[in-house]
């Protein structure tokens, strides 16, 4: 029997760039294990801190051959892949693609887990998302926030 994981992520900006952070929770389906990751950093945009952490979220995984199923709130993340924009962004080598650093990072993960990834509506009383914006606000607000070498490297960069 495969094992059914579901991540729930969340991405927090305070102004756009601006601090920022991701939240993240991880449930076993089926079983009372859970996982709870945040982390803030000086410098962001929403958008990075979205994708950021259903990466961090994925690379957590200790296991293959699980069924994952990722919910976001974020547009930019699930019409990625659900609309298949990814396909042309890896066909153009990711040219005139914001945040290529993090979609090349996404990209290697997905082709690995191949979760499913499920749009919710932010901010409607989903509580696991809820959490997840919690975190993200929490992380955002830490005084040991990290940089974004990604961001400060440029948007537009290749690396």
């Amino acid at each position: 029997m495969i094992e059914k994981v579901h991540i729930y992520t969340d991405g927090a900006c305070r102004g756009n760039p601006g601090p920022g952070g991701y939240g993240i929770v991880m449930e076993w389906v089926g079983k009372p294990y859970k996982k709870e990751y945040a982390e803030g950093f000086l410098k962001t945009t929403n958008n990075r801190m979205e994708l950021l952490a259903v990466i961090v979220a994925l690379e957590s995984l200790k296991f293959n051959n699980l069924e994952i199923t990722v919910y976001s709130d974020s547009k930019y993340v699930t019409d990625a892949i659900n609309q298949d924009w990814i396909a042309k962004w890896k066909r153009r080598r990711y040219a005139n693609v914001k945040n290529p650093d993090l979609w090349r990072r996404f990209v290697k993960l997905y082709d690995q887990h191949k979760p499913k990834m499920v749009w919710i509506k932010g901010h409607n009383n989903h509580p696991q998302n809820e959490r997840c914006d919690a975190l993200a606000v929490t992380a955002s607000h830490k005084k040991d926030k990290l940089i974004d070498t990604g961001f400060e490297a440029g948007k537009d960069s290749l690396f």
